[in-house]
């Protein structure tokens, strides 16, 4: 996947936490204020086959 960086706002990384079958990652503060993630909010996570993610938040209806 090719990223034009004039698209891009906000870079980052985090750790992913597995504990037997839990696993949580922890989304950073920007981007919750951002896209005003609330609790109970879902975020769709999209796979392609080159192994590169997308990750949106869901629209409430």
């Amino acid at each position: 996947m090719k990223i034009n960086m004039d698209d891009v706002e906000y870079v980052t990384e985090t750790s992913v936490t597995i504990r037997g079958s839990r696993r949580r990652t922890t989304v950073p503060k920007y981007i919750v204020e951002k896209l005003d993630i609330k609790d109970g909010d879902k975020l769709r996570w999209i796979l392609f086959k080159d192994n590169s993610i997308i990750i949106a938040k869901v629209k409430r209806e």
